[in-house]
C-alpha cells in the first residue's frame, strides 16, 4: 500500500498545530476568535430544539407503549432491520378473555351477553389503539426521529469543522505575530488569508444550516397537528364504542331469575343499571331541568332514551323514544323521579330520560 508521506506529515503538523492552539487558549495564553453573535445564537437554539426534540420523542414513544422491554424489542428489531411480531395489546387481551368466559358462562344469559359485548368492545378499542400508534409513529414520530438522525447530525459535522477551521485561524494569527524574519511574516500572512477565507466559508455553511431549523420547526408543528388531529380521532372512536356499549347494557332487563340458586326459589336478583351520561343540549330539549325540577316540584314531559324494564311494581317500564310525564317526589333519591303514562304510574331512573322543553 503506497503512502503520501507530504500529505501525512502536513496532517500530522495541523492536528499538533490545533493541539497546541486550543491548549494555550485554555491556559489563556493564546487569543481565541469569538464567533458572530447571531451565529452562537442560532447555535444555541439548533441545541435547545435538539434537546427537547429528543425529549418529546422519548415521552411520547412511553405513551405509545409504556412497557419498557417491548420498546427495547422493537427498537432492536428495528436496528437489525427485521419486522417485529404482531402481538396483542392490553384491550385486545382483556376483550378476549371478555368474550371467551362470556361464551363459556352461556352466551344466552344476561350475564354472559353482556361479557360478550363488553369484549367484543375491549376488542375495538384495542383496534383504535393500534391504528393511533399506527399514525402517530409514520407521522409524528418518524418525522422528530429523522431530524435527530438526519439534519442534526449534518448539522453537528459542520460545527466541528468550523471549530477546526477557528483553530487553524488562531493558530495562523499566532504565527504572525511570532514571525520575525520578513519572508517568514510573508509566508505567515498568506497562510493566515487562506485560513480566514477557509474560515468564514465555514462559517457560512453552517449559519445556512443553522437557519434551517426555522423550517425544521414549521414541519414539526404540522407534525404535531397531525399527532393531535391522531389522538382526536381515537378518543373519539373509543367514547363512541362505548356509549354503544352503554347503550346495549342499558337495554338489558334489569333482573333475572337464578335458576342456580342454591336455596332455591328462583329469588330476584339485581343488576344494577348503567349510568348514561345526560345527552349534549340542543333545540327544544333541557340539560338541566332535572336539577330544577328535583328542586321547585311540577312535572314535566321527558322522552325515554333507553329500553328499562321495571325490577318490581313500584316501577314503571319504559320504551325507547316515548314521551311520558315525570315529577319529582318529596323523599325519593334524587336518582329517580315518579313517571306517568296515562293511568300507569311508577318511578323511573332519571339516566333513562331526557327532559323535553
Amino acid at each position: 500500500m503506497d503512502f503520501n508521506v507530504k500529505r501525512l506529515a502536513a496532517d500530522a503538523g495541523t492536528f499538533l498545530s490545533r493541539a497546541v492552539q486550543f491548549t494555550e487558549e485554555k491556559l489563556g495564553q493564546a487569543e481565541k476568535t469569538e464567533l458572530d453573535a447571531h451565529l452562537e445564537k442560532l447555535l444555541a437554539r439548533a441545541e435547545c430544539t435538539k434537546h427537547w426534540t429528543e425529549k418529546i420523542l422519548m415521552q411520547t414513544e412511553a405513551l405509545l407503549q409504556p412497557n419498557p422491554n417491548l420498546r427495547m424489542e422493537e427498537f432492536l428489531y428495528e436496528k437489525l432491520d427485521k419486522k417485529a411480531p404482531v402481538r396483542m395489546n392490553n384491550h385486545e387481551l382483556l376483550g378476549e378473555a371478555l368474550v371467551n368466559f362470556g361464551n363459556e358462562f352461556g352466551p344466552g344469559t344476561a350475564y354472559g351477553n353482556a361479557l360478550v359485548k363488553c369484549g367484543e368492545t375491549e376488542k375495538q378499542v384495542g383496534g383504535a389503539n393500534r391504528e393511533f400508534i399506527q399514525s402517530s409513529a409514520t407521522n409524528f414520530l418518524t418525522p422528530f426521529g429523522n431530524f435527530l438522525e438526519g439534519d442534526f447530525k449534518t448539522i453537528l459535522k459542520e460545527r466541528k469543522l468550523l471549530q477546526m477551521r477557528r483553530l487553524d485561524l488562531d493558530a495562523a494569527k499566532t504565527k504572525v505575530k511570532k514571525a520575525k524574519v520578513a519572508e517568514a511574516r510573508a509566508a505567515a500572512e498568506q497562510d493566515l488569508k487562506v485560513t480566514q477565507s477557509e474560515f468564514d466559508r465555514q462559517a457560512e455553511i453552517t449559519r445556512l444550516l443553522l437557519e434551517g431549523v426555522s423550517s425544521t420547526h414549521a414541519h414539526h408543528l404540522r407534525c404535531l397537528n397531525d399527532f393531535v388531529e391522531a389522538q382526536t380521532t381515537y378518543y373519539a372512536q373509543c367514547y363512541q364504542y362505548m356509549v354503544d356499549l352503554q347503550k346495549q347494557l342499558g337495554s338489558f332487563p334489569s333482573s333475572f331469575s337464578s335458576n342456580n340458586n342454591p336455596a332455591g326459589g328462583g329469588a330476584s336478583v339485581s343488576v344494577p343499571t348503567l349510568p348514561v351520561s345526560t345527552p349534549l343540549s340542543a333545540p327544544g330539549r333541557s340539560s338541566s331541568g332535572f336539577g330544577e325540577l328535583l328542586t321547585s316540584g311540577g312535572s314535566r314531559r321527558a322522552r325515554v332514551l333507553y329500553d328499562y324494564d321495571a325490577a318490581g311494581s313500584s316501577e314503571l317500564s319504559l320504551l325507547a323514544d316515548e314521551v311520558i310525564m315525570v315529577s319529582s317526589v318529596p323523599g325519593m333519591d334524587f336518582d329517580w323521579l315518579m313517571g306517568e303514562r296515562g293511568n300507569q304510574k311508577g318511578r323511573v331512573p332519571i339516566t333513562y330520560l331526557e327532559l323535553l322543553n
